[in-house]
């Protein structure tokens, strides 16, 4: 899946991908009962039958319910939504994006900082410097 094609999703189709996510599989109710303000029965499941032909879901039968699971991995959607994130509230600024982690009044954890140290370390010796 292109990422444009994960940029292009719509508020509500959003909604309903999410919903499927967060449940694993679920039928045309299930999401219904997940979404804020939702739509009819009938709305949602046209939703979900066009994000499947989109590629974003995939069903199965059980007897004459439909069960929908997603397609597409969510490791594979890390990337399109981290960059539109970086890119629209950090500029592209992967070092803003991390410092803002960290501005709040809780200071990072002695291990967390140990995790840190060592990516940083990884990255030098993989870039080279």
């Amino acid at each position: 899946m292109s990422r444009r094609e994960l940029e292009e999703l719509g508020r509500r189709e959003r909604q309903i991908v999410d919903a499927v996510y967060t449940l694993g599989e679920a039928t045309v109710g299930e999401v219904v009962e997940q979404l804020d303000d939702p739509p009819s029965y009938s709305a949602v499941r046209a939703q979900l039958r066009i994000l499947e032909d989109k590629g974003w879901l995939r069903h199965r039968e059980d007897g004459p319910r439909y069960i929908y699971s997603p397609a597409v991995e969510k490791k594979d959607l890390r990337g399109p939504t981290l960059s539109r994130v970086l890119n629209s509230l950090f500029g592209g600024s992967r070092t803003g994006l991390v410092a803002s982690l960290f501005d709040d009044d809780q200071p990072p954890s002695e291990e967390e900082l140990e995790k840190l140290g060592r990516l940083v370390e990884r990255l030098r010796k993989e870039g080279g410097s």
